[in-house]
């Protein structure tokens, strides 16, 4: 029998209308690289799913205010606001994650009056809960896990920090237990466990060494700020962990989607490629890649070879200055969708049981409901 010779694979199309029709999806997570459309993605899904009978909320935790301009509001915070009820019965809320004041709202819910008040004026905290490594995606993930058991959203779309970061949430619980059970940390803690002698009998009795050395490290009054503050804070971390390890298997639950979104270029579907790779590991369900802003191969069909040649004869002959200034953007064109072809081409290569969604360029941004409504259709048009 002869070898039948196959082309390409090619890849399943992605159904978004499917994705977000199903009522037993719940949260739908899109991450990738920075500068691919993310944003605009995971507002257009909203907005589409709300017109679809859906409601949804979009959690941004990007802090660009893109998603707040294309929805016409002028500012984004920490609580969902109204942006759409359309005509299908779905309505469509939006928010941007306030990390300082979720973790804020997080004091004041799970310690005494007396407690949160120490916690919330110790410079420490306030040094944490604005700038620690990691406190952005944990905080992303304890706002996804409130909104979640507040029911009052049937759909939650997650818009995820650009780049690699972008996953870090899945790391948040691994990365807050680290913390919390470091020795530095014990240490600071001893005092509050032993009962209630103070920080330097405890410190200078079993460790006179390591107490001297940080007092003049740091200073007696910031060594006191700082143990006040991890004893304060002790009893309120076990519930961050808790409800941290609650949203990551809340990601893993088939009632979750997540979206990979890169552009056709090398370094962003490199980066598609981390991402899937990535969600298989850490079992986490996949729903497929949308790769943005691709280019149309023009209809006259004129190749790059053929155009180049063409403009390079015109040139030689020094004329139609014009036609052949023509036949070089053609050119370039169609060297642009050549490349983009052979990007995505790699990918399904290399993931070929990803479903795929293809969303053209747009000749102008994103600016309001309609240019999201029409990402939308692009989105769902596989």
């Amino acid at each position: 029998m002869k070898d039948v010779k196959r082309g390409p694979a090619k890849p399943a199309p992605l159904d978004i209308d499917a994705i977000i029709d199903d009522p037993g999806t719940r949260i739908i997570v899109c991450c990738g690289a920075g500068g691919v459309g993310k944003t605009t993605t995971a507002a257009a899904l909203g907005l589409r799913a709300a017109e679809r009978g859906r409601c949804a909320v979009v959690l941004t935790v990007d802090p660009a205010r893109r998603l707040a301009q294309s929805m016409g509001l002028t500012e984004l915070d920490n609580t969902p606001r109204l942006v759409s009820s359309p005509e299908g019965g779905g309505q469509l809320y939006a928010m941007m994650l306030d990390m300082k004041r979720t973790f804020d709202e997080i004091i004041e819910a799970h310690a005494d009056p007396e407690r949160a008040r120490q916690i919330l004026s110790n410079p420490f905290y306030q040094s944490l809960s604005s700038s620690f490594s990691g406190t952005q995606e944990y905080m992303a993930m304890e706002k996804l896990g409130q909104l979640r058991r507040s029911d009052e959203w049937d759909l939650i779309i997650v818009d995820t920090p650009p780049s690699r970061s972008a996953l870090d949430f899945l790391d948040a619980p691994e990365r807050l237990g680290r913390f919390l059970d470091g020795r530095f940390i014990r240490l600071l803690t001893a005092p509050a466990k032993a009962g209630g002698r103070s920080a330097f009998k405890l410190l200078n009795a079993g460790f006179g060494l390591v107490a001297g050395a940080m007092t003049k490290l740091l200073g007696a009054q910031v060594l006191k700020d700082l143990q006040t503050f991890v004893s304060a804070l002790d009893a309120v971390f076990g519930g961050f962990r808790q409800r941290a390890e609650l949203t990551y298997k809340l990601l893993q639950a088939p009632g979750t989607a997540f979206l990979v979104v890169a552009t056709p270029e090398r370094d962003a579907m490199r980066e598609a490629s981390y991402f899937v790779e990535r969600l298989a590991e850490e079992r986490m369900p996949l729903a497929g890649l949308v790769v943005n802003r691709v280019h149309d191969t023009p209809e006259n069909g004129l190749s790059a070879a053929r155009s180049a040649a063409a403009a390079e004869d015109l040139d030689s002959r020094g004329e139609h200055e014009l036609t052949a200034a023509v036949l070089r953007l053609h050119t370039g064109r169609m060297q642009l969708v050549a490349r983009e072809h052979r990007e995505r081409e790699h990918f399904v290569s290399a993931h070929p049981t990803v479903p795929v969604v293809q969303v053209r360029a747009m000749s102008e941004d994103v600016h309001d409901l309609t240019g999201l409504r029409q990402i939308g259709e692009l989105l769902a048009s596989a």
